[in-house]
């Protein structure tokens, strides 16, 4: 199905990527469950979702929170980064039809940016082995700014980083928590269907201003 998109509203895409640009939902859910399995706790049904809003640092004090862990944030950081790096380099593919996407918005002059709550040396050699790095203008992730992606901190600054206001923009993203955060600072933004998120499917359809289930959607 064809879904009406008018690119000569906007002059900058803002993109996430697990989930949203990259297939890594099942890496990072293989991640969480061999974590919280070594320490006996049962993944709980909303914990994928929710940690795909935090980065490496937010999401370790997340988990001990939670969890009532007995640990160090920065020694749970580097367990889940080991147990990724990997994944990132030589196994995670593009979700359908993004890299296609990411030339028609070029073809039209757009600004094309990364907004993001993973780690520069884990999705460098992702996107450069995937061959759309150099599509992207700027990087911006979300331990660049105080709050994580429920609120829309992140996009602004990767806005702001490519000279326009949130009215120029559009954020493309996949989890519920980071649509309402993108939604809540007055961007345009297009909700991708990612399986970690087919509990909040509704939500994020009522939420979004526009859901597609795969890039060529927009084709």
């Amino acid at each position: 199905m064809k879904t009406r998109f008018d690119f000569g509203r906007f002059r900058c895409a803002i993109f996430d990527l697990d989930g949203t640009l990259l297939n890594s939902t099942d890496v990072w859910a293989k991640v969480d469950i061999d974590f919280l399995g070594k320490r006996n706790i049962e993944v709980p049904e909303d914990f994928i979702r929710k940690i795909k809003t935090h980065n490496f640092a937010t999401g370790s004090k997340y988990v001990i929170e939670r969890f009532n862990l007995d640990e160090k944030p920065e020694d749970i950081a580097k367990e889940w980064f080991d147990m990724a790096v990997q994944a990132y380099a030589d196994d995670i593919d593009l979700k359908p039809g993004a890299a296609d996407f990411l030339e028609n918005l070029r073809q039209k002059g757009y600004k094309i940016c990364i907004a993001t709550a993973s780690d520069r040396e884990l999705y460098e050699a992702c996107l450069k082995r995937n061959k759309i790095f150099d599509y992207f203008d700027n990087f911006t992730q979300s331990d660049e700014v105080e709050r994580g992606k429920g609120f829309p901190d992140v996009y602004e600054l990767a806005a702001k980083k490519c000279g326009f206001g949130a009215d120029e923009c559009v954020v493309f993203e996949d989890v519920y928590e980071a649509v309402c955060g993108a939604v809540n600072g007055d961007f345009y933004t297009v909700a991708v269907k990612d399986d970690a998120s087919n509990g909040d499917i509704e939500k994020i359809k009522e939420k979004c201003n526009l859901f597609i289930n795969d890039y060529y959607d927009l084709l």
